[in-house]
């Protein structure tokens, strides 16, 4: 099997430095397993540069090789300003499905009750997000308004996902959204979960109302969950959820298309958080997110090499919390380097006593 390439899309300040940490994991003399790296600049000067020519660039060499990975980046203000990169990269390939996971952290203590993962599913388009908005009127009566749609087709991606990632992971599908308030909107995802419990009988399946799945996540019994959300509810569940097991900066994040039979056609993985303008060039941030994102990105590659060095570089970064090798938001004092460099040496002592007992 030849290589496969990697399109690594850099990014803005401590979003590019924790990239590079990432990469340093996924080095060939590391991991075991031999990459090719393609590499766009989507740093906001050079999306300003060649006004998102270098984000369409990237999204062709992404819809070519099915394989990315990319650093957080800056999204301005101005309305006539380049935008969001992400939104543009959603589009351009076709991704659908949002999925972000949290899990415990050794040696981190939780919320709650929490310990089992719980994976929130959501939509990568439509819904609130690049919604149309405008308003009319003057002083107190001055009134804003937004349109937002759905398609049939991103609802029954998300419902269709999130029922086989449960059915894998032998989790429950749980929460939902608010169809009581909004039957036509809402209702339309929610018939499509229930017609993905009837095609996954074997799953478990417990609907609730978006503000339900709130309230009881905090009260959790330990259960593996997957929770499918609309596009803004899921932005806001997934950072919660996260948050729970210990820190924004604990888990990757996946952006997934589709094949016509449901099969994973393009993947981008990143980090869920932003660029921390206040941590940049300390050495301070913590690369856990962006580490794991390369260890998902391997995920999706069909070679049981590339299968070991992810399982490799999961175990080694939880590992390396475990053993109390932290940042200062885990509560711990190694700094984004001296994380990485722990990282790096489990991964390969894994792989190479790995390679002894086969």
């Amino acid at each position: 099997m030849g290589k496969h390439t990697v399109v690594v899309m850099k990014g803005d300040q401590t979003g590019q430095e924790l990239l590079n940490e990432s990469l340093r994991v996924l080095n060939a003399g590391v991991i075991r397993y031999d990459l090719d790296f393609l590499t766009f600049d989507l740093s906001l000067g050079a999306r300003r540069d060649t006004k998102n020519q270098v984000v369409h660039d990237a999204a062709a060499a992404i819809n070519k090789f099915g394989l990315g990975i990319k650093a957080a980046t800056i999204t301005p203000d101005a309305k006539n300003d380049v935008g969001s990169p992400n939104a543009l990269l959603r589009e351009a390939i076709g991704g659908e499905v949002i999925v972000r996971t949290g899990r415990r952290i050794p040696s981190v203590r939780p919320i709650g009750s929490v310990h089992a993962p719980i994976t929130v599913v959501r939509m990568a388009v439509d819904d609130a997000y690049n919604a149309k908005e405008w308003r009319e009127g003057e002083g107190l009566d001055e009134r804003a308004y937004r349109t937002e749609k759905l398609s049939r087709r991103t609802c029954r991606a998300v419902a269709e996902y999130a029922f086989r990632h449960a059915a894998r992971v032998g989790a429950k599908v749980f929460g939902g959204p608010k169809f009581t308030v909004s039957p036509v909107y809402e209702g339309m995802f929610k018939e499509e979960l229930d017609a993905a419990a009837l095609r996954f009988p074997h799953v478990r399946y417990e609907p609730q109302l978006i503000d339900a799945t709130y309230a009881l996540l905090l009260e959790t019994s330990g259960e593996a969950l997957v929770i499918p959300c609309l596009n803004r509810d899921g932005d806001v569940m997934s950072d919660l959820v996260i948050k729970m097991f210990g820190s924004i900066a604990g888990a990757e994040s996946q952006i997934l298309g589709f094949n016509p039979d449901s099969t994973v056609k393009v993947v981008v993985t990143e980090a869920p958080h932003g660029t921390a303008p206040s941590l940049e060039g300390k050495n301070v941030a913590n690369p856990m997110a962006m580490i794991l994102a390369g260890a998902a990105l391997l995920t999706h590659i069909e070679d049981s090499a590339a299968q070991r060095a992810s399982r490799a570089i999961y175990e080694a970064t939880l590992e390396s919390v475990h053993q109390g090798v932290k940042t200062a938001d885990l509560g711990g004092h190694a700094t984004t380097t001296e994380f990485t460099d722990d990282v790096i040496r489990r991964v390969s002592t894994k792989l190479e006593v790995w390679e002894s007992l086969r």
